[in-house]
């Protein structure tokens, strides 16, 4: 056999091997894979992997409400903008009445860890008594200041700082343990 019939016979049989891998992959991925929701273009199209998100689920929380709200630094005032996420999470919460709710306060580095300690416990009781003020059982929820212990990002500059001034709400299907 020839050189150029020996390489044609092996491009032709790699051709082949690559004609039914691609068939066989092709036929597993429509199975494993539903096809994603046509985008058009609108802000409110679905997050692509997020099209089937069962209304009420802890993933529809996070998509759709929103778990985060910040504070300005030293301070556990509500803003307009952290009240906007807090009513949109009463009314979820009222409409699925099973979750329990942790609030999760944090603080930045601009005080002392005693200090910085009770602003966050200070945020999480403020974002709490907002969600009962909006009739969500008291009985349903718990909150937790944790400092500056768990920051988002380590850094010095205001901007990046802010990430840290948060309140993070934490579906749950039981209290914690003690």
């Amino acid at each position: 056999m020839s050189a150029p019939t020996g390489y044609m016979r092996r491009l032709a049989a790699a051709a082949m091997l690559l004609a039914l891998a691609a068939c066989s992959t092709t036929d597993i991925a429509s199975v494993e894979e539903p096809a994603a929701a046509p985008m058009t273009g609108q802000t409110n199209d679905p997050a692509p992997g997020f099209e089937n998100v069962a209304m009420g689920s802890e993933e529809d929380f996070i998509l759709n409400v929103g778990r985060r709200i910040y504070f300005t630094q030293d301070s556990a005032k509500l803003d307009s903008v952290a009240m906007a996420t807090l009513d949109n999470q009463a009314a979820w919460l009222n409409r699925n009445p099973s979750w329990l709710l942790k609030l999760q306060g944090f603080a930045d580095d601009s005080g002392s860890a005693s200090n910085m300690e009770t602003l966050s416990q200070k945020r999480a009781d403020a974002a709490m008594a907002y969600l009962v003020s909006k009739g969500v059982d008291a009985r349903r929820m718990w909150a937790k200041g944790y400092g500056n212990d768990r920051e988002v990002r380590d850094c010095t500059e205001r901007s990046c700082k802010v990430q840290n001034r948060r309140v993070v709400t934490n579906l749950r299907t039981q209290p914690d343990a003690a």
